[in-house]
């Protein structure tokens, strides 16, 4: 049978979960995973379900339109197909890198439409992986040309999830208000943490005693977007900026891997400036 995942939110009160499993019992579903959360703080109710059904997408979300009204929900029904991924990446390409083989192994389910970057270090990788690559450049003259190609591109591919894998242009308010929650970006530190240029140089000089990745989602404001995913390392005095500046890479390549995986498998769901992850 078909699979879907159902995804919703709305504000926690009783018979939430009897009503959507009482609503996906009656069309012949089967659930296969069910995940669900109650936030304390602001008293909504996240919910995940994954299931197979006799149905196809408008038949799921019919016989689940009632309920929804009822409980006034926010609520998805995604089938289980691979999501087309959007790459930019600049110079450092070692996530971009991680993720691609990441695909060609099966772990990360999702299809590659298509590279963007404002260099052209990445225009081999993606022929040899027979993937399309757009070639950007982005300028103080030209900025706005070249976020209303990227747009146009996200439309022409159909690239529903736009990954940030080391690229280095800050991207106007419009670009992350219009890719809200479909671009997630990997930031070289615990956030919060050293900004700026040289993170790893920044924390070998302080005498970090851990290094660690962050990806989050891009927001109008530069590095603050809800967190999905992060990991860190214990360092020591005895390792150089370049030590810290490799194994931060490798942290870096893991986190955003992750990440893009729980996004593309449905698990994440914004809650204000945080996020539920059901992984």
């Amino acid at each position: 049978m078909p699979r879907f995942v159902l995804t919703l939110s709305c504000q926690d009160r009783p018979s939430i979960v009897a009503s959507v499993t009482r609503d996906l019992a009656a069309i012949g579903a089967n659930i296969n995973e069910s995940a669900q959360f109650g936030d304390p703080d602001t008293g909504r109710f996240f919910m995940r379900l994954a299931f197979e059904a006799p149905a196809d997408r408008a038949g799921v979300h019919a016989a689940l339109a009632e309920t929804a009204a009822r409980f006034a929900m926010h609520f998805a029904v995604h089938d289980t197909t691979r999501p087309r991924i959007l790459i930019m990446v600049s110079r450092f390409d070692h996530a971009m890198l991680h993720l691609l083989y990441q695909i060609r192994v099966g772990w990360l389910g999702a299809e590659v439409a298509a590279i963007v970057s404002n260099h052209e270090h990445s225009r081999r990788t993606a022929e040899l992986e027979t993937i399309p690559f757009h070639y950007i450049p982005v300028s103080a003259g030209n900025k706005a040309e070249a976020e209303a190609r990227l747009l146009a591109l996200v439309e022409e591919t159909g690239a529903e999830l736009v990954v940030l894998a080391r690229y280095m242009q800050v991207l106007s308010d419009e670009v992350s208000e219009t890719l809200s929650g479909r671009i997630i970006n990997i930031h070289h530190s615990f956030l919060p943490s050293f900004k700026g240029a040289r993170p790893y140089h920044q924390a070998h000089e302080r005498g970090v005693k851990l290094i660690g990745a962050t990806a989050h989602y891009v927001t109008a404001e530069l590095d603050e977007g809800p967190i999905i995913e992060q990991e860190t390392q214990r360092v020591t005095h005895a390792m150089s900026a370049e030590d810290l500046v490799a194994t931060g890479r490798d942290i870096e390549s893991r986190v955003l891997a992750r990440a893009v995986k729980l996004h593309c498998e449905n698990r994440v769901m914004q809650n204000g400036r945080k996020t539920i992850v059901f992984a």
